[in-house]
């Protein structure tokens, strides 16, 4: 509820501070001494429009102020929290009596800013915090009761099923979510199948090849090899030759037939002079290492390929090897990345199949999630919509209306342009609609067009009454719910309203006495003029005040002893 109210420079007020209390607070006043000032201030709490034009003249900022206390409202302090705001607490170390403070200001440029616990929020906020906590029914503009989403809201409430039809969104928008999801997976069937090949031909190219750093390397030494045969023949001829002499050349003059006298030689030498020893035994390991080179060399010459067909196919390969490194990259390392890439996308790609049919199983199972919750959903509403006509029609009688007529008609969605397989809308299968008829034999019809703005107001408090223990609004507000009733009716109006007001915090302006003894807090709005400025002010009456303010509103300016004795009759009715 608000236990605090405090408007600066709106309109005609400079500077209100009201103090309401629970139950209900009742504004009076004669006509246009700025009692549609109060709406204007709530409203902007609940993030409505805001304009320069609302500033007091002369202005440069305005603003209203709410304290709020929220015992209760667990629903409120979630919103709050997945927002990162906190209710302040006040003088309650468990946290369980939370106020919470919010302040609109607005300024002369036009711009307008919004606080929640002290926090700068945007003004959206406002509206998705509190738009649903404090409902006002007004007489003048678009009251909220001629919107069809608050007749599904309101007969939700009285079924308690809103939780059910927020499942049934869920899973509507999850099926079409998956059917979107599924059409562009198969929208692009088709160039997948298209890189699937150019993958797959990569893959056989990469993998056709023995792609190691050892086997390329030799390959290249091979291909050098084979190249230069004829080259490597007649220099490794003339090698063999000079080293150990062959059938072709001259023996007695090869390196090892020298080598062979010279170590004679030596050993004649050492025979006599014992210090050479050691050379002669080292000459004779490097006439032994001569002959095992000249036979390696020997080897070589003889095996040496100079098959033309063998240089052609080494020369094919690695041809091929160019053609990947222009592709692939020019290091081995680079072309088995790409290998392992290709090898990757191509698990990716394969399982596109695998991963539909997935989706269409998740389809399958979100479109048997909506269709039984809305099902279900449907069952409550068919009962619910029978109790709530009885009930609120029960409640018009009540207001003086005994003829009227108040239907909830559950007109059913249509099922084109539904998801195949989807049996409900994402608010369920039907759209709850009030049918209203204020006069008897009248047929009921849509609100919105046969609704005056009184009947509206009985309507809409006939229908909160019905709904005041499965609503949880914080502060209900009704502006003029009088008009054109008077009398015993108004008095009944009065009972109402303060039946509504054991449930919810009730804030009522109206022009009539015998409502505004209802209430448990009484405010008089008066119109006052000084310093050549026009100024709204408030005060709440009690005791003899109230007397006279009830007067005043039974008998106009002319308060007799008569007028006071019937206001006192009416507070104590």
């Amino acid at each position: 509820m608000i236990e605090m109210l405090r408007i600066e420079n709106l309109a005609l007020v400079e500077s209100v501070e009201l103090e309401f209390g629970p139950g209900l607070n009742v504004l009076t006043g004669e006509t246009g001494t700025g009692k549609s000032i109060i709406l204007a201030a709530l409203a902007l709490l609940t993030g409505g429009r805001a304009t320069a034009e609302t500033l007091r003249s002369g202005a440069e900022e305005g603003a209203v102020e709410a304290l709020f206390r929220m015992d209760g409202h667990q629903d409120v302090a979630r919103a709050l929290a997945s927002r990162g705001l906190a209710a302040e607490t006040e003088g309650d170390p468990e946290g369980l009596a939370p106020e919470l403070i919010v302040r609109r200001s607005l300024h002369a440029s036009g711009r307008s800013r919004a606080r929640v616990g002290g926090q700068l929020v945007p003004v959206s906020t406002l509206q998705e915090i509190f738009g649903g906590q404090l409902e006002i029914s007004s007489q003048h503009g678009s009251q909220a009761l001629r919107s069809p989403e608050v007749h599904m809201a309101a007969l939700d409430a009285f079924a308690d099923k809103t939780g059910l039809r927020e499942i049934v969104a869920r899973e509507v928008a999850r099926v079409g979510q998956l059917d979107r999801t599924i059409a562009e997976s198969r929208a692009a069937e088709e160039a997948r199948a298209r890189r699937l090949d150019f993958l797959e031909y990569q893959r056989r190219e990469l993998e056709a090849e023995e792609l190691d750093a050892e086997g390329i390397a030799a390959l290249e030494a091979d291909h050098r090899r084979l190249t230069h045969a004829e080259r490597l023949a007649q220099e490794m001829a003339s090698v063999v030759g000079a080293l150990g002499g062959t059938e072709a050349t001259d023996a007695s003059g090869s390196a090892e037939a020298a080598l062979a006298v010279a170590r004679r030689g030596l050993a004649r030498a050492a025979g006599l002079d014992p210090s050479l020893e050691g050379l002669a035994l080292r000459l004779e390991a490097l006439e032994e290492e001569l002959r095992d080179v000249s036979a390696s060399l020997a080897d070589y010459l003889s095996g040496l390929d100079m098959d033309p067909g063998r240089l052609e196919e080494v020369e094919e390969k690695i041809a091929r090897l160019e053609r990947l490194r222009r592709k692939y990259g020019q290091s081995v390392e680079d072309m088995l990345a790409h290998r392992d890439e290709v090898a990757r996308e191509l698990e990716t790609l394969a399982g596109a199949d695998e991963r539909i049919r997935e989706l269409e199983d998740e389809r399958v199972a979100a479109l048997a999630a909506a269709n039984e919750a809305s099902s279900r959903l449907s069952k409550a509403r068919a009962r619910a919509a029978r109790k709530l006509a009885k009930a609120v029609q029960a409640e018009l009688a009540g207001l003086a209306m005994e003829g009227a007529r108040f239907v909830v008609d559950l007109e059913p969605v249509p099922r084109e342009g539904l998801p195949e397989g989807l049996e409900t809308g994402p608010s369920g299968r039907e759209r709850p609609r009030f049918h209203f008829s204020a006069n008897q034999g009248e047929a009921p019809r849509p609100i919105q067009k046969v609704a005056s703005g009184g009947e509206l107001s009985r309507l809409f408090l006939a229908i909160k009454n019905a709904l005041r223990r499965a609503d949880r609004n914080m502060v209900i507000v009704f502006d003029e719910v009088d008009a054109g009733i008077g009398g015993a009716v108004a008095e009944r109006v009065g009972r109402v309203l303060a039946e509504l007001a054991r449930e919810h915090q009730v804030l009522c302006i109206t022009h009539l006495p015998q409502i505004a003894a209802f209430a448990d807090r009484h405010f008089v709005v008066r119109k006052e003029a000084r310093g050549g400025r026009t100024r709204t002010r408030v005060e709440r009456v009690e005791g003899d005040l109230r007397v006279e303010e009830l007067a005043r509103m039974a008998g106009g300016e002319n308060v007799t002893e008569v007028t006071r004795e019937h206001a006192r009759s009416l507070l104590h009715s």
